[in-house]
């Protein structure tokens, strides 16, 4: 199913530039296929750098389903990890997955090769709630819920470093800044996020105020803004990493919202409405940000995930036991030379075309050649009658974005010949 759409011509624009306002331009990112069926009570979710796997924690039995992103489909039987596994996520070289196993008060390592945990459970603190790794794969940091602390682990030995690092009441959400010199933590009953030094260890200042109780936080890949979600709030806040402060009022969004994603080019954010069934997007680039779209998921949505390639984001649906997955959309591409065709021969050539929706090639200048024409997919195909040469524009269009044009020029060679010299029949001789 697909949010509110309107493909006005007038409003063929970026998700960043649209104004924000649904019933003037909104945008159609679209649940594809049917939820993928996972283990019991699915809750956190993270996607292999490849794009290739989606890692769900099971958090009612006590297991990790692994979806093949190409096929839709789970890979073998979920493998057993601690007790209540809740966050995941994956080193930066896709070798391993972390599990923070919140019944267990520790912390599993899933190699992903072989589909098996690695070594005994890391022991962390009480009730691990959720895990974010550096960029360098170095550390592993691990929100205590029950224990107001956060936990880092060595990656390369597997231990913890040092004792847990104190926090606001009930951390939840934890998010590392794309230079890894910061680590973002929600605190739930505290109503704000703490701020800690990677280097030292240790917080920095007094933890920001937020909505009430925050849940999940994600940061924008330059690093300059921190979304966190206010799940008794129905709102969003917006941190500015370099301030330490909010920006503005909390962004409205669905009922009871917790996890949050941010797509790779910062120009998305999505999050999860626990209570409402579906998954708000916002605009980040509109004055203020704003939610531009509402996409109905399964029910009870909670962990959001975007493949590297920001074309798909996975969210998990406690309520059925499955994971929907949403098309984003994105504004067409068109590329492409066509070679030089010959006068009478059969010719086919395909440009290049992406985007989300599916884009409708067409020609918007110039003519085709006689005998050639163009699919709405873009393949230029036929036997052209007329030989020169010939210039004309492609257009993708698909009302996302604005339309890609490519200005082509075709070349139609003469390839026949004209006799000449002299033509003998018996002893007679016919022209020169």
């Amino acid at each position: 199913m697909a949010g509110p759409t309107r493909r006005d011509p007038q409003c063929r624009r970026s998700v960043g530039r649209c104004s924000g306002h649904r019933d003037e331009c909104s945008i159609a990112d679209t649940v594809i296929g049917t939820p993928i069926t996972v283990g019991a009570g699915p809750f956190g979710v993270a996607i292999t750098p490849n794009g290739n796997r989606a890692y769900v924690t099971n958090n009612a039995d006590d297991s990790v389903s692994v979806i093949d992103t190409a096929s839709g489909t789970t890979i073998g039987n979920p493998i057993p990890v601690g007790a209540s596994p809740s966050g995941v996520a994956i080193t930066p070289d896709g070798n391993r997955a972390y599990v923070t196993n919140w019944g267990g008060s520790s912390v599993s390592v899933i190699d992903t090769a072989s589909g098996t945990t690695v070594g005994n459970p890391i022991p962390v603190g009480t009730m691990p709630y959720s895990v974010a790794i550096t960029p360098d794969g170095n550390r592993a940091y691990v929100t205590n819920w029950d224990g107001n602390s956060v936990s880092v682990i060595d990656t390369a030995s597997g231990t913890t470093i040092g004792n847990p690092i104190p926090v606001g009441a009930y951390p939840s959400g934890v998010a590392i800044t794309p230079d890894g010199n910061r680590a973002y933590i929600t605190n739930q009953t505290s109503n704000s996020v703490s701020v800690i030094d990677t280097a030292s260890g240790t917080t920095i200042g007094n933890p920001i105020p937020v909505g009430t109780t925050p849940f999940g936080v994600a940061i924008t890949p330059d690093g300059n803004r921190a979304y966190v979600s206010n799940q008794y709030g129905s709102s969003v806040s917006l941190i500015d990493t370099a301030s330490g402060t909010t920006i503005g009022n909390p962004i409205k969004v669905g009922s009871r919202p917790s996890g949050v994603a941010i797509a790779p080019d910062g120009n998305r954010v999505y999050v999860a409405n626990l209570n409402g069934n579906s998954v708000s997007v916002i605009d980040t680039a509109a004055t203020p940000p704003t939610v531009v779209a509402t996409v109905p998921v399964g029910a009870s949505p909670i962990g959001v995930a975007i493949t590297p390639d920001g074309s798909r984001v996975y969210v998990t649906n406690r309520g059925d036991n499955s994971v929907s997955v949403i098309a984003i959309d994105r504004a067409p591409t068109l590329s492409g030379t066509p070679t030089t065709a010959a006068l009478d021969q059969p010719y086919r050539y395909t440009f290049t075309v992406t985007g989300q929706p599916t884009p409708t090639v067409t020609i918007t200048s110039g003519h085709l050649p006689d005998g050639l024409t163009l699919s709405p997919t873009g393949e230029l195909s036929g036997t052209p009658t007329t030989a020169g040469q010939f210039e004309f524009t492609v257009t993708a269009t698909n009302g996302i974005g604005d339309d890609a044009e490519l200005p082509v020029v075709l070349d139609i060679t003469d390839t026949t010949t004209t006799p000449t010299g002299s033509l003998e029949f018996g002893s007679g001789i016919f022209g020169s």
